[in-house]
C-alpha cells in the first residue's frame, strides 16, 4: 500500500500555491510576466518494459513556464517612462556581466546623464554624432546631452506666397525705386527672423513692387534691421526682379534660386549683427494669380543658441533632446532584442531575464521593425497577471490538496483495518 500518489500531489499543490501566490505578490509590478505551474504523470519503469497495467505513482512539477503576453499600457506623468507595445525586450547592463533584458520601462537620469533604471543598469541604444544622425551599429549605453545646442547661421530661405494680379503698378516712374516709409510705393509686405554666425536674430523685411513694364514683373525689395539690403537706404536697389508666365502659375525668371547677402547691422537692442552671406533665396513655389496677397509659406534654416529644456522617446526608439529656441535633435535610439523561445528566458529578479541556451540568441532591431513592438513614452506596461483568474486557480488549488491529503488520510484508514485484523 502506497502514500506515494496522495504525497506528491500535496507536494505538487503546494507548489502551485507557490506559482500562484507569487503573481498575485506582482500584480502591481510593471513589466511583470504571469507564471504557470505545468505538471506531468509519473509512472514506475517495469523490468524489460514488461506489464500493461500501470497504476501511476503520482504527479511532479514538470516547469513553470513564464507567459509572455501584452500587459495593459497605463499612462503616466513621467517622459522618462517608456513601454513596450508588442514584441521585444528593453536591453540594461551594468557594464560587467552579460547584457540582461527587460519589459519594465521606468527610466531615470543619472548624475552623469546616462538613461538608468531602478537597479542603475545603463539603457542600451545607438548613439547619435554631433548633427544628429543616428549611428546603428553596436549598441552601447545611452547618454543624454547636457551642453546646449550652438547656433547656426541662416543659408537657405523658401518663400511660398500668391502676388495678386489685379493691383496696379506702384514703381514711381522716376527717382528712387521704393520709399520704405511710403505705404504707396509697394504693394504688400512681410517678414520674418534670420540668424548670423552668432545667433543674433536679424529682423528681414520684403516689400513686393509691381512694375510697369514688362507685364506680370515685380521687384522684389529687402532691409535687414531697417537697412536695405541691396543698394543703399537713399538709393535701395532690388533684392531680385521676378517675371512669371502670362497664367500666373510659374515664374519665368529668374531660373532658379537667388543668392543673396545679408549686410551687417543693428539691432533694436543696439548690438552690432554679422553679415550674413551667399543665402539661397527660393521664390519657385510662388504664383500671380488674381486673388489677395498671401504668403502660405516662410522658412529658413537658421537659429539662434539654445539650452537643454526637454527629452522625448519617439515611437520608433529615437531620444530626441529639445532646447529652448524650439529645436530638436536626436541623441540616440533604444535598440530592442527578441527571442525566438521567451520562455527559455532565466528570470533573474528585479524585472529582468538573461538569455540561456533555450532561448536562442537575441534578435535586436529598432522598435517598430521586424517583429519589435512600438514604443510609447510617458507610459508603462502593467503586469499580465488576471488577479480573478489567479484567485479561482488559488481556490482550486486549495480544495486540490484537501482532496490529495483525504486520500493519504484513506490510506492510512485502510492500513489502520489492516493491522488491526485477527
Amino acid at each position: 500500500m502506497s502514500f506515494q500518489q496522495g504525497l506528491s500531489g500535496l507536494n505538487a499543490s503546494s507548489k502551485n500555491l507557490d506559482v500562484i501566490g507569487n503573481n498575485i505578490a506582482n500584480a502591481n509590478t510593471y513589466g511583470a510576466k504571469t507564471s504557470r505551474a505545468e505538471f506531468a504523470d509519473m509512472y514506475a519503469s517495469a523490468l524489460n518494459g514488461a506489464g500493461a497495467n500501470h497504476i501511476g505513482i503520482g504527479v511532479n512539477l514538470q516547469t513553470v513556464a513564464q507567459q509572455f503576453t501584452q500587459g495593459n499600457i497605463t499612462t503616466t506623468d513621467n517622459g522618462m517612462d517608456i513601454s513596450i507595445n508588442g514584441g521585444g525586450f528593453f536591453q540594461v547592463t551594468d557594464g560587467k556581466n552579460p547584457t540582461m533584458y527587460t519589459r519594465n520601462g521606468q527610466f531615470k537620469v543619472d548624475r552623469e546623464g546616462y538613461i538608468v533604471n531602478n537597479d542603475k543598469l545603463n539603457l542600451l541604444g545607438y548613439p547619435a554624432d554631433g548633427a544628429g544622425v543616428i549611428q546603428p551599429g553596436l549598441s552601447q549605453p545611452l547618454r543624454l546631452p547636457t551642453a546646449g545646442i550652438s547656433p547656426q547661421v541662416t543659408t537657405s530661405i523658401d518663400l511660398e506666397m500668391n502676388l495678386d494680379s489685379r493691383l496696379g503698378a506702384t514703381a514711381p516712374a522716376s527717382g528712387t525705386g521704393i520709399d520704405f516709409n511710403d505705404a504707396k510705393t509697394y504693394n504688400n509686405a512681410t517678414s520674418h527672423t534670420l540668424y548670423d554666425a552668432k545667433g543674433q536674430q536679424v529682423a528681414m523685411t520684403y516689400y513686393f513692387q509691381k512694375a510697369a513694364s514688362p507685364a506680370d514683373t515685380w521687384n522684389i525689395y529687402a532691409t535687414a534691421n531697417g537697412t536695405s539690403v541691396a543698394g543703399t537706404n537713399a538709393a535701395p536697389q532690388p533684392l531680385t526682379t521676378v517675371t512669371f508666365s502670362t497664367d500666373g502659375g510659374t515664374i519665368t525668371s529668374p531660373a532658379g534660386p537667388v543668392t543673396i547677402d545679408i549686410p551687417a547691422s543693428t539691432n533694436t537692442a543696439g548690438a552690432a549683427t554679422l553679415p550674413i552671406t551667399g543665402i539661397q533665396f527660393d521664390l519657385s513655389n510662388s504664383t500671380q494669380y488674381g486673388s489677395a496677397f498671401g504668403v502660405s509659406d516662410l522658412l529658413q534654416d537658421g537659429y539662434a543658441a539654445g539650452t537643454l529644456s526637454g527629452v522625448v522617446v519617439e515611437d520608433n526608439g529615437i531620444v530626441l533632446a529639445r532646447y529652448s529656441n524650439g529645436e530638436s535633435k536626436p541623441v540616440g535610439q533604444i535598440e530592442l532584442a527578441n527571442f525566438r523561445n521567451p520562455q527559455g528566458l532565466q528570470p533573474l529578479g528585479g524585472n529582468l531575464w538573461a538569455r540561456t541556451y533555450t532561448s536562442g540568441d537575441p534578435v535586436v532591431n529598432v522598435p517598430g521593425e521586424g517583429n519589435m513592438g512600438g514604443l510609447q513614452a510617458g507610459a508603462l506596461e502593467e503586469s499580465n497577471v488576471d488577479l480573478t483568474g489567479e484567485l479561482v486557480n488559488m481556490i482550486t488549488a486549495q480544495r486540490i490538496y484537501q482532496a490529495n491529503a483525504q486520500t493519504i488520510k484513506t490510506q492510512d484508514q485502510v492500513l489502520q483495518t489492516l493491522v488491526s485484523l485477527r
